[in-house]
């Protein structure tokens, strides 16, 4: 499977979205090894990050093992589709912790 890591990413990831056509991943390769860049649509963002991270761990645990079994570093870097809200939930949240600790 030797730079065939793309290909397996491709796989994995179309098999548990429900926009498989949207699939986009981009390929770098550098002296700190492969990086692979994932980008889904938006509502299948969920599905490929998983409850708690469990699925992105996964998928980055499966690549780490075909990468060292072919004597390569595979790194996944998992896009912000444009449109997510993701980041602005965080910092409002942080701003009512911050809030909530005003006395």
């Amino acid at each position: 499977m030797t730079g065939n890591y793309q290909e397996f990413l491709e796989f994995l990831i179309k098999a548990i979205v429900d926009h498989p056509e949207e699939v986009k991943i981009d390929r770098k390769v550098d002296e700190m090894g492969v990086l692979l860049s994932l980008k889904v649509n938006p509502q299948d963002m969920g599905q490929v990050i998983g409850r708690q991270g469990s699925t992105a761990k996964a998928i980055r645990s499966l690549l780490r093992i075909v990468g060292v079994k072919n004597n390569a570093r595979v790194n996944l870097k998992i896009e912000e589709p444009e449109g997510s809200t993701r980041l602005n939930h965080a910092s409002e949240s942080v701003s009512k912790v911050v809030e909530d600790l005003k006395f």
